[in-house]
């Protein structure tokens, strides 16, 4: 009974330990949408081919506590990657990246991200 409730108290102890993996979706066709549901905010993103080299991704975070959703719209060419976190939501990190037609979204602690930016 004890070496049962030891190896219970052990492997509990082992999921508190382990930080949070990132939550990733690729994007492989326009209009076909990807979606993440980790962190404090559920997002949707999905992309259209513009300009020819373009790909202009739309994505929509909505916060689970309640409030209004917020959008980016980026244009992304092949190669292009940013990482970001939604105003008043730092603690949320996101990354986007295309490689072809192929544009892959990730968030979670492993996503590097640069201090905010003050606008003057």
């Amino acid at each position: 009974m004890i070496r049962r409730t030891l190896g219970a108290s052990l492997l509990a102890a082992l999921f508190v330990a382990t930080p949070a993996l990132a939550e990733e979706v690729t994007i492989g066709r326009p209009i076909e949408g990807g979606s993440l549901h980790e962190g404090r905010l559920d997002m949707v993103a999905y992309y259209v081919p513009v300009d020819g080299s373009l790909l202009e991704v739309t994505a929509t975070f909505a916060p689970k506590a309640g409030g209004d959703p917020l959008r980016v719209v980026m244009g992304l060419a092949n190669g292009d990657s940013v990482a970001f976190s939604m105003p008043g939501h730092q603690g949320s990190p996101y990354a986007f990246s295309r490689s072809g037609g192929k544009v892959t979204v990730s968030s979670g602690n492993d996503v590097p991200t640069r201090e905010p930016m003050t606008m003057n």
